[in-house]
Order: C-alpha cells, then structure tokens, then sequence
C-alpha cells in the first residue's frame, strides 16, 4: 500500500510540472485550473483504473497481438478521451443539448473508430472485435444529466453496457478455454475492467452523474452545419455516433426528447444491429424451393415503398441486453430479418402492421403482440411461439416448436412443418384460427384445418363435459 501511494504522489507530481514548464494562459494559476481538477481524488482514482485495468488489458493484448491489440488500443484511447473529459467537466459550466454533444465529440470520435473495424467483411477475431467495441458503450455514463435524460443511472448504464458486450466476450471464452491462455486471460481481464472497475468508479465518484462546475468557463455549441456523415453509415439501424447532436434518425431505437436525441444511438452499439435487414437472395420469398402456403415476402415491395411510421413511436429492430430481441412499430416491412440469434435469446414483436420478420435460426421463445396483418416465419423454438391480442397474422413454423398459443386474437393462420406436427396448441378468447398441416405427398397441397371456437358443455356424473362443436358441411 505505502509503495502504491508513493506511486500515485510521483505521478501528481509529474503532471504538476508538465503543466508548469507548459505555462497557462487567461490568468488562471495552476491551482486554479486543470492542475487542481488532475489532483482531484476522482481524477487520480480515474488513473489509478486505468494502471490497474486497462493496462492488465493491454498485456494481455500484447500477447495476442493483431487486431485483438489493435482494438485494446482504442480502447486505451476512449479511456483516455474519457478522463480529459472528467478533467474539463470540473472546470466547465453544465452545456445545453448540442453544447454537451460537442463537448462529448473526442470521445465519440474513438467510438465511431472503434466501430469501424467491425464494419463489412466479418474480420478475424470477431468476437473480440464485437465485446470490446460494444463495451465501449459503457463510457457514456458520462452524458447522463437526470432522470428524464434517456440513459439509465451512471451505474446501471455501466451495468447494462456490459451485459451487451457480454455475449461475445463469453464465446471468446468459450472457444478458447481450451485452446489458448492468452485470449481467455484477455477476455477476463476485459470483463473486470468493466465490472467491477469502472463500475467500482462511478459508484464511489458519480453515482449520481458528472459533476459540473458552477463557475466555470461556458461550453461551446457546435455551429450550425449541412448534415454530412463523419462516418460510412450502415443500412437502416441507427449510425455508430454515439453523442451525435442532430436529429435522429427514421430508425432510431426509442422516441427521442431530450438527451435521447443525443444517446439515442446508444443501443445500436448491441451486438448485432448492424446488417439486421439485409436480405440475400436466398432470404427472399421468390426463391424459395417450396413456396406452397408460405407467407410471401413480396421483397421488391420493401425497397421501393417509402418508410411509413406508427404513432405509438418509430420503429425498432434490435437486441436488448444481449437476451431479448425487440421488434416493434414496423409498417409495410415485408424484409425484417433476424439472423443472428441462439437458443438463450427471446423474440417479441410488437405493434407490427402489414410487415413480415424471417427468424433464421433457433430461439428460445418469440411473443407476437398487438399485431395486424404481421407474418412471421420461424426455424425453432426451445419454448413456445404466443400471438396475442392480434389480428389477421400468419405464423409459419420451419422446424419445432414445442407449444403454439394464441389469445386474444382474431384471424390466425399457423402453418406448421412435418417436424412440429406434434406442436401442442392452445387456444383462448380466439376466433378464425385456421391449421395448415402439410400432406404425405411431396407434391401434395396443404391441408387446412380450422380449430373450433364453439363448445358444448353437458353436466355428467357431477361434472361439466366439454366438447367442440362441430358443423356439417351440408
């Protein structure tokens, strides 16, 4: 401990006369500005996360080397932008809302570089890549100024932000728990510099959020300027920008007031939301080899009608917390896509109309809510698919699914595979829910089977008898 110490004056010191031979400028002293803000405990603590943390990061980087070093870098680098900022915030007035978007721009410029690397071909290492670019999300506790911001609370938000990054940092586990010591080490190490490090931090230091000087020198706003993109965007989910100041954008995540129209691109950093509805040629409808009884995708349809919104909030394509897939307020999207899922992830659509969502792959449980005119078409489901309070959609199962249940709904049609003829389905408040089950031919058509919504109860041997009721075609 007493070595450590002498560590942390020694550096004070170092800064101290850095700042002196550098001189200062508009009359302030040292002692008055940047100097006192550096040898504030939440600053020399801030360095002292960095030492221990990002630097056991960074070795375990070195060995590694490529573009996993690559990455670990820049992640030295936002930590870096992050404690200039710390350092100015205690000698800076609070800014409004493009005021404090500018004044978050150094950091967001290592972010949008961050981002990069993950963008187009998938590189090597992308797991590595993917956990510490969506780990950097975490940083943005920084911008929150209150409960009506748009962010969670500084240390949930860090919380939170991992829990993204997470998902990939596990498979990095995972692959080479076996294989290499190196890239687990560096794994772990990433995990802890998050929790418990920087949470660790903001807890003892800003729990509450940054801190602004009262007296302080004004935060500049950026000028206003032609919308051109600092950075190639991808397809219809939010841009990498992080701390961007000017509206956002059709396909923005949540309804934007006040400081969500500047982090509202936050959760566009969870793993996969770049590429979510890209559709290949192979993902559309038309080329499918059997298109008896399958929704149509009408894909031609998608690209040229131009994006229509829904009142209850803008539309939404995304991964939350790394668990729960969120597809919400799409209408006349009939090229949804999500296909990078696994069996511990869940699916929820909601106030969807006249669109259709291609889930390629198994998931654990997929909720179609408040819905008109929605199709969805699935592989696998580990629990069950469940149509609620919907109307006129169409639900096609590819692979299994233990149980189908639909309450609450008007007009469903389930199309159903030879592997999940044994599907239990339940039926509540329901009415319209037509089965279509494929016949022995190959060539055969569908088979359609309507399920009853009349029932006959008969009182019997001290109990109520129920069956459907049945009518005669004649």
């Amino acid at each position: 401990m007493d070595e450590k110490l002498i560590q942390r004056l020694e550096s004070a010191v170092t800064r101290l006369e850095a700042l002196s031979a550098g001189g200062f400028s508009g009359g302030v002293s040292p002692g008055e500005g940047e100097a006192a803000a550096v040898l504030d405990p939440s600053i020399i603590a801030f360095d002292d996360l960095r030492s221990q943390f990002v630097g056991r990061v960074r070795s375990a980087a070195e060995k590694i080397g490529g573009r996993v070093l690559d990455v670990t870098k820049i992640v030295e680098e936002a930590f870096e932008a992050q404690r200039e900022l710390l350092i100015k915030i205690k000698q800076t007035q609070k800014p409004d809302m493009s005021g404090l978007a500018e004044f978050l721009k150094p950091l967001n410029d290592v972010i949008v570089k961050a981002t990069k690397m993950i963008e187009g071909r998938r590189p090597d290492f992308f797991n590595h890549l993917k956990a510490a670019v969506d780990s950097l999300t975490a940083l943005a506790w920084i911008a929150y100024t209150g409960k009506d911001c748009g962010l969670s609370m500084p240390i949930a938000h860090v919380e939170e932000s991992w829990q993204m990054a997470e998902f990939y940092n596990n498979k990095v586990l995972v692959e080479f728990r076996n294989k290499d010591s190196n890239h687990v080490e560096w794994a772990k190490a990433l995990k802890e510099l998050y929790l418990p490090g920087l949470r660790d931090y903001v807890k003892s230091h800003y729990p509450l959020g940054p801190v602004w000087s009262a007296t302080g020198k004004v935060a500049v706003s950026a000028p206003p300027k032609a919308p051109t993109p600092s950075a190639p965007m991808p397809p219809p989910p939010p841009p990498a920008s992080l701390f961007s100041s000017e509206s956002p954008q059709a396909s923005s995540s949540r309804q934007t007031k006040g400081m969500t129209a500047v982090f509202d691109e936050i959760n566009s950093g969870k793993p996969v939301t770049s590429g979510l509805r890209k559709v290949t040629d192979d993902m559309k409808t038309k080329n499918w080899a059997d298109r008896t009884g399958v929704i149509s995708a009408g894909g031609k349809e998608g690209h040229v009608s131009s994006p229509s919104f829904s009142k209850a909030g803008p539309p939404k394509l995304e991964l939350q917390m790394g668990r729960k897939w969120v597809v919400e307020n799409h209408i006349g999207k009939k090229n949804l896509v999500i296909d990078d899922c696994d069996a511990k992830q869940s699916v929820y659509i909601f106030g969807c109309k006249d669109s259709v969502l291609q889930i390629q792959g198994k998931v654990n449980n997929i909720t179609v809510d408040k819905c008109t005119k929605m199709g969805v078409v699935f592989t696998d489901v580990v629990a069950a698919c469940e149509v609620v309070n919907c109307n006129g959609v169409e639900v096609q199962c590819q692979g299994s699914a233990p149980t189908i249940s639909v309450d609450n709904t008007t007009g469903c049609q389930l199309y159903l595979s030879k592997g999940s003829l044994e599907t239990s389905i339940t039926t509540a408040k329901s009415s319209e829910i037509n089965v279509l089950v494929p016949d022995a031919g190959p060539d055969s058509d569908w088979g359609e089977h309507a399920l009853p919504q009349q029932f006959s109860h008969v009182y019997k041997n001290g109990q109520f008898v129920t069956t459907p009721v049945s009518h005669s075609g004649g």
